[in-house]
């Protein structure tokens, strides 16, 4: 029977013209013999057998092709674009903070497994991380199910190895953090599926995952050097260890960009097994936990004074006797028992001097300075931990006595960080930021104070270093200025302050000499509970264990931020004539 005979009548075109070729196709052979030209049936008999061949070898090309372009895991080993996938984070100099590697997850399908007793044996003493009954169910169970994740390729290679019919393999994403703790809480971490949860990972979660689409050249430089996040780390954790303290943050901020050089808070934790830590390990004490900073305020106050024209460098207040405003009778830590100066107010740490300055400034334009420069609310930044600070509910005398030395408002270090940059880059509140922004960028940001009021507290800092209680901190050639602070923790049990449970810290700005578009920087060093020693002769205040630190990370971080040492000619009108009054405040 002819092919032809097989089309319907009523068959469509296409289809008739199919079944049309093929008939004349099934007769050339036919017609070659009877023309005695068997060259011909050949000819044809190759043709046809090439076309196989050809429709064959396209459909293999395009299944090659689709394959290579839509595949999972490209050839460099780094994940391709799933819905997991993120790209590299990097640290403002290129270096690697986080990046998708390609990891697999085993499975057991005991269908196929031929002897359950050999399987589970050899698997047992490869694995010894898999609990027994995961490994027995999985073995000789109904159904394929899940043993193991987040093995490496050499890992893979080595179960893989032992030829166990019924193991099973699946490419996994996996994010790795080759750094380890370093810089935990500023990069964060990420859940199974490749969702940010913490730091960087979360605050930039869709950029870095648009960041994948690009492959290797979609990484995400970040704010931070990783050569000054390592001083910072090492130094911080040296006076933690030394001074037994509870909890201790560093921080490093450009104050003309906001950008976060380093950012450290201990205790830390691997983000590659954040399961394993401890929340009070995952906290991240620079930006989600808040403090009573303590002396460091008075930074804010002198500046307010200054700013408002209440007071000026050469003001004086009487701190002869101690100070009653509202509720409180206020007292100094290291009375001096004579009239100071501002300058001197600042150097000896004087609550009393400080009190009477925020008496004149008021409590309306303190609590709108004070929100001028961002703390009363959480701090500018893109880290989502950024917490509340807790401020109070009406800006009476009490208030006004209390918060202008640092009691009575509790902020975040970051907070803290955002308003000292304020005070310290001409007057201007930048925002904070994880982003690296481009050579010579400095945003545009509303004014807090004047010039003129920056430039002064340039010179107050640098006074309270050369001869005042931060000058455990100055670094010869460098410039240093800074304030200590130490602030006492409330005690429910005693429902009062407590002396031995502190909070001690110094906040640091260097240079602080040269025109105040020179770049500049702030550090922060802050010890949560930390506990004196015979070298401190029992004190635990900042400026005995914050400030020496602060000095040390200045000194070893200077050459990375291209600040020279140069002599120090900076000239204070104003000196204490007790070097050592107001010392570790």
């Amino acid at each position: 029977m002819s092919l032809a005979n097989l089309a319907p009548g009523g068959a469509p075109a296409a289809w008739r013209w199919l079944i049309e070729r093929v008939w004349r196709l099934e007769h050339a052979f036919e017609r070659s013999r009877a023309a005695a030209r068997p060259e011909d049936d050949t000819r044809i008999r190759i043709f046809f057998v090439m076309a196989i061949f050809g429709l064959a070898f396209c459909v293999l090309a395009f299944g090659a092709t689709w394959a290579a372009v839509f595949s999972k895991v490209g050839g460099n080993g780094y994940l391709a674009s799933t819905d997991g996938a993120r790209g590299d984070l990097v640290d403002r100099n290129g270096q690697l903070l986080a990046v998708d590697l390609t990891h697999y997850a085993l499975y057991i399908d005991p269908k196929e497994v031929w002897d359950a007793r050999a399987t589970r044996k050899a698997l047992a003493k490869a694995l010894p991380q898999v609990p027994a009954k995961r490994l027995d169910k999985a073995v000789t169970g109904d159904r394929r199910s899940f043993v193991l994740g987040g093995m490496t390729p050499a890992e893979k290679d080595a179960i893989f190895d032992l030829g166990l019919p019924g193991v099973q393999f699946e490419e996994q994403a996996r994010r790795v953090y080759p750094l380890g703790a370093s810089a935990a809480h500023f990069i964060g971490f990420v859940d199974n599926g490749g969702r940010g949860l913490a730091g960087a990972e979360r605050a930039l979660d869709k950029p870095v995952r648009e960041a994948a689409a690009r492959g290797p050249d979609g990484a995400m430089p970040l704010s931070i050097d990783l050569r000054v996040q390592a001083a910072l780390e090492d130094e911080v954790r040296k006076a933690a260890i030394e001074f037994q303290a509870k909890g201790a943050v560093g921080l490093v901020t450009n104050v003309h960009t906001g950008e976060i050089l380093g950012m450290t808070s201990y205790p830390d934790y691997d983000p590659n097994l954040p399961g394993q830590a401890s929340d009070d390990a995952k906290l991240n004490r620079a930006a989600a936990a808040v403090y009573e900073m303590g002396s460091t305020f008075k930074a804010f106050t002198v500046a307010i004074g200054l700013d408002t024209g209440v007071a000026t460098p050469q003001s004086t207040f009487d701190a002869r006797q101690p100070f009653k405003l509202g509720y409180r009778t206020i007292h100094d830590f290291h009375a001096a028992r004579k009239i100071l100066t501002l300058v001197e107010v600042f150097q000896h740490s004087s609550n009393i001097g400080t009190a009477m300055l925020a008496e004149r400034i008021g409590g309306e334009r303190l609590s709108r300075y004070f929100t001028a420069l961002g703390l009363t609310r959480p701090a500018k930044v893109e880290l989502p931990e950024s917490a509340r600070p807790l401020t109070p509910r009406k800006w009476d005398d009490d208030a006004v006595a209390s918060t202008s030395f640092g009691h009575g408002i509790n902020v975040s270090p970051l907070a803290l960080a955002q308003a000292m940059g304020a005070l310290l880059n001409g007057g201007t509140l930048q925002p904070l930021t994880i982003h690296k922004l481009a050579q010579g960028v400095r945003p545009e940001a509303p004014r807090a104070v004047s010039e003129e009021t920056s430039q002064q507290m340039l010179q107050i800092m640098r006074a309270n270093v050369t001869g005042g209680s931060g000058k455990s901190a100055n670094i010869p050639g460098l410039s240093v200025g800074g304030k200590t602070g130490t602030g006492e923790k409330y005690d429910p049990a005693i429902r009062a302050y407590s002396h031995q449970r502190q909070v001690s810290s110094f906040a640091a700005v260097f240079p602080t000499d040269n025109a105040l578009e020179t770049d500049r920087y702030f550090v922060l060093v802050l010890l949560d509970e930390p506990h004196g020693t015979a070298k401190t002769g029992g004190f635990s205040t900042g400026g005995y264990v914050a400030a020496p630190a602060a000095g040390r990370v200045i000194d070893r971080i200077a050459p990375f931020l291209g600040v020279r040492r140069q002599t120090d000619i900076l000239t204070i009108a104003a000196r204490p004539q007790t070097a050592t009054a107001g010392a570790g405040l």
